[in-house]
């Protein structure tokens, strides 16, 4: 399926089960044929009744009178038994063709769901780091699982009984017209009632299908976000204040499946009323022509049993409906995800040999109407560092988003022709350059995997130590995974765990604190090697003392990387080749400590300010 995907709800289906084809044709076929040979078995009474126990013409369709005639018709008066075993072989045929029905559909409907949900798991991976900040993962959870669950439901049992009620309409028509024109129109007096019936409630109820799935979305969102902040929960005491918002949640969804229930039991007690009423009227019209005259008692036989097994499908009709709304509604919210453009790399993305010079000219970036960074500019070379210092909301963090391109700049910025030694200019503003080169035009995943990036909050998978050191480098040595984990200080508390590195992590790294977390982020980083290392704030769980110990080892594991610091604590940025200060989204000055202590300004208000703090504590 090519991404992102902006066809249709059933097409989403289609296209999943393009390779498919013959098993849809082949379900088809045999629940075609399912009913024709389920068909036969009311004729096969009728020319019982009539033609062998009484003596009327034989008047069935060719295939059995040609069967019937090949025999004899005084053989079967002879032998009425093979009445019955015509009756025996007809169901026989038709359950054999019932069970290649239900294989081919189960497949159908397991090939199309893998599908989807894999389709729909991969494009979430490509999508822009914005669409993910925006959405709840709730609700991302249940659409790959529960919607597609949907889908797999709807083609596994229902799609093939949608293919079944077509045929048994359109057979029961052929068949009873063919045999009695006036009991076919009684036999259908109702069935218009019944379909534009069915139809209303359909409509009415996707509606309903589609708040229960947005509310299920709400619902799980919420058990998420509470599952995921146990500690903070815990830590708070908000446990009565998360039972009563999930509690909220649960009952708006509650109250929703309740108004289906009551549409659903509304709907199946108006069809028990119409199929009794459809009944007393073929029986009443049926009685009154035998008695007649104008029909006789095996085609009566056989138009009762015929409008039975036609009223069935027909009711279930609005159950099938009604699956079918639900599919199209999960179909359509799994649709809304396929159809947000993902990330795409222009077809001549470079993958150069990244050294780690860094360039920003002239950079602006804006959240929608809102400038988080105006103008700024600063260049760092491979084996040098950067401090950034800056108050909460000044654009630390988007800074270095952008170098790592999970947002990127404007199209309306400046020719990605420009190069980082061409003078300033109006065309050249805002770009950003990675030797020499504009990292728009490099590719994404090969930019990234030359960027270490250290968060305050890293996530630690649910794995091993040593899995999640050597996540970058899966077949690193354990020699170096230990290298790593020393050089960040967290060597000796990984031995004084009962399994070493073997120790398993706890989902989200809930069983380390939040100081082991952050130094085995800085270990998985250092084991990548990557050119470009960006710390950001990732020291502020560790005492003062253990801070200096790990930036004094990080010196020397980093001495040909650029490395990129972010930080509160002035005492992690002095030792910085440079130190840029942010205000509101510009930069104030950069320099280096001394230079920005002799030249005063909000560094050397903030450098006393935390001296002082030191000194009193």
């Amino acid at each position: 399926m090519k991404l992102p995907y902006k066809g249709s709800k059933l097409g989403l289906i289609a296209s999943s089960a393009e390779d498919r084809f013959f098993q849809f044709f082949l379900c088809c076929f045999a629940t075609f044929a399912s009913v024709v040979f389920s068909f036969l078995t009311p004729q096969i009474v009728r020319f019982t009744i009539d033609s062998i126990i009484g003596r009327e013409p034989l008047d069935t369709f060719a295939f059995l009178e040609s069967i019937i005639n090949w025999v004899g018709i005084e053989v079967f008066r002879t032998y009425i038994w093979l009445c019955g075993l015509l009756v025996l072989l007809a169901s026989f045929f038709s359950g054999i063709f019932n069970v290649i029905r239900r294989y081919t559909s189960i497949e159908l409907g397991e090939t199309i769901a893998w599908r989807v949900r894999n389709t729909a798991y991969g494009h979430i991976q490509k999508l822009p780091f914005d669409w993910h900040v925006g959405c709840q993962t709730g609700d991302i959870i249940q659409r790959c699982t529960t919607d597609v669950d949907t889908i797999r439901n709807f083609i596994h049992n229902h799609l093939s009984e949608l293919m079944r009620t077509i045929c048994v309409l359109i057979l029961a028509l052929v068949m009873m017209f063919s045999m009695d024109v006036f009991m076919s129109f009684v036999s259908l007096s109702l069935i218009p009632v019944i379909i534009i019936f069915s139809i209303v409630y359909f409509k009415k109820v996707s509606v309903e299908f589609a708040r229960a799935d947005a509310a299920e979305g709400v619902m799980q969102a919420a058990s998420q976000e509470n599952y995921t902040g146990v500690r903070v929960v815990r830590a708070f005491g908000r446990e009565k204040y998360e039972m009563d918002k999930f509690a909220e949640k649960s009952n708006a969804f509650m109250e929703i499946w309740v108004h289906i229930g009551k549409m659903l039991g509304f709907f199946w007690g108006a069809g028990d009323l119409f199929t009794g009423l459809q009944l007393a009227v073929i029986v009443g019209a049926g009685v009154l022509r035998s008695v007649q005259g104008n029909l006789t008692p095996g085609t009566f036989l056989a138009f009762y049993a015929y409008c039975n097994m036609m009223i069935w499908p027909i009711r279930q009709l609005g159950r099938i409906l009604s699956e079918l709304s639900r599919a199209l509604v999960a179909s359509g919210r799994v649709m809304d995800i396929l159809s947000v453009q993902h990330e795409i790399d222009t077809p001549d993305a470079l993958k150069p040999d990244i050294k780690g010079e860094i360039v920003f000219e002239n950079v602006t970036f804006k959240y929608g109407n809102e400038a988080v960074l105006r103008d700024v500019s600063f260049k760092i070379k491979p084996g040098e560092s950067l401090a950034i210092l800056g108050a909460t909301g000044s654009g630390k963090s988007t800074l270095v988003n952008l170098i790592s391109r999970l947002y990127d700049l404007e199209e309306s910025s400046p020719s990605i022709e420009s190069s980082p030694s061409a003078e300033s200019g109006p065309s050249q503003k805002g770009v950003i350059f990675i030797d020499g080169i504009d990292i728009r035009r490099i590719s994404r995943s090969h930019l990234r995997r030359h960027i270490g990036l250290c968060l305050q909050e890293p996530f630690l998978f649910s794995k091993t130590i040593r899995e999640n050191i050597s996540l970058a480098r899966p077949d690193m040595e354990l020699s170096e995974v230990q290298e790593a984990a020393a050089t960040a200080m967290v060597d000796e508390t990984i031995e004084g765990f009962a399994q070493g590195y073997d120790t398993l992590i706890g989902e989200r790294g809930v069983t380390v604190s939040g100081g082991q977390k952050q130094r085995l982020a800085i270990a998985r980083m250092l084991a990548g090697k990557p050119p470009v290392m960006i710390f950001d704030d990732s020291l502020s769980a560790v005492d003062t003392d253990t801070d200096a110990k790990i930036r004094a080892a990080l010196r020397c594991r980093t001495a040909e990387a650029a490395v990129i610091i972010i930080s509160h604590r002035i005492s992690s940025l002095m030792q910085a080749d440079k130190i840029l200060v942010l205000k509101d989204g510009t930069v104030e000055d950069i320099g280096s400590h001394e230079e920005l202590l002799e030249r005063g300004g909000s560094y050397s208000r903030i450098f006393e300010l935390q001296r002082g703090l030191a000194e009193e504590g």
